[in-house]
């Protein structure tokens, strides 16, 4: 069975920083390209950043870039997001899911809320 827990998210202030984690297990996690997928309330679920099997090629969604960094541990099983520089618009749940450039989370993912306000 396919477990992915994230973890990290909370409520932060304009300007604070945030590091997501999630622990994977029930998949190759090494063997798969992982993102991170956002969803504000409203609105459709948007990928903010992708890393390959390898963690040699990254993407980031054109508003996060420089703020946002994407890495995993392959021996840990566990992907990251470390969010500085955090903004109101930043505020979604954020799902870690399977693939490069993914965009839809799993059915049944919890996520991790972001929340960022002064």
């Amino acid at each position: 069975e396919v477990q992915l827990v994230e973890s990290g998210g909370g409520l932060v202030q304009p300007g604070g920083s945030l590091r997501l984690s999630c622990a994977a297990s029930g998949f190759p996690f090494g063997s798969y390209g992982m993102s991170w997928v956002r969803q504000a309330p409203g609105k459709g679920p948007e990928c903010v950043s992708s890393i390959n099997l390898a963690g040699s090629t990254t993407y980031y969604k054109e508003s996060v870039k420089g703020r946002f960094t994407i890495s995993r541990d392959n021996a840990k099983n566990t992907l990251y997001l470390q969010m500085n520089s955090l903004k109101p618009e930043d505020t979604a749940v954020y799902y870690c899911v399977p693939g490069f450039l993914t965009t839809i989370p799993p059915p049944g993912a919890q996520g991790t809320q972001v929340t960022v306000s002064s």
